[in-house]
């Protein structure tokens, strides 16, 4: 049996003594050694777990509502909607409701001076440094001024496999789920695929 391109997906250690303990509950003759049982298992789980990442799809695990905001939209009241909503980043929507761009904390971590993958702390250590609120100069932007555009987005109906995957290969935190108008109904952050992934065990 061939297996070598199936991840390793055993959330619980499985020893010799509890498959020959499973192996003697199980009434008649099972032609089966502990170490094949065990690879059939690993293989099953595995396999299992692959089908329900595709069976779960976006709809199940998005956050709702998405909250949006316009790219007209100043800095102050972005940032105060991203602080209230404890949310880290939405969806910029255009006059017709569609998404058109995102913007996130990472926007926000860029233009005052962080790297691609920088953090609050770097912000912070640069203030200081500096003796100077990097935030200033932001104070009379907008949302459309910042917000990382085109978005990505996904439907309700996509796989959280495929929204994994897409994320990765984006390199973004969020997707916003948008309906057949491209409208946002939801959205699904990495928060949410951690989440459904431990539910998956």
């Amino acid at each position: 049996m061939s297996s070598a391109n199936l991840p390793e997906y055993d959330p619980v250690a499985i020893s010799d003594d509890d498959v020959m303990a499973a192996m003697k509950s199980i009434k008649g003759y099972i032609d089966i050694t502990p170490a094949d049982f065990k690879e059939v298992y690993r293989v099953a789980y595995a396999l299992a777990r692959e089908r329900m990442m595709e069976a779960l799809k976006a709809g199940d695990i998005m956050t709702t509502p998405a909250y949006v905001v316009h790219p007209d939209t100043d800095l102050i009241a972005t940032a105060t909607l991203l602080a209230e909503k404890g949310i880290s980043g939405a969806p910029v929507t255009g006059s017709d409701g569609g998404v058109i761009g995102v913007i996130s904390e990472r926007d926000f971590l860029r233009k005052m001076g962080a790297d691609q993958e920088g953090s609050f702390m770097q912000v912070i250590a640069h203030c200081l440094k500096d003796k100077g609120c990097l935030a200033a100069p932001m104070v009379n932007r907008t949302a459309g001024d910042m917000m990382s555009a085109p978005a990505v987005t996904a439907t309700a109906d996509m796989s959280i496999a495929r929204i994994s995957s897409l994320m990765t290969e984006k390199k973004i935190n969020r997707v916003p789920i948008v309906d057949t108008a491209g409208k946002p109904i939801g959205i699904v952050t990495r928060s949410n695929l951690v989440n459904a992934f431990c539910m998956l065990g």
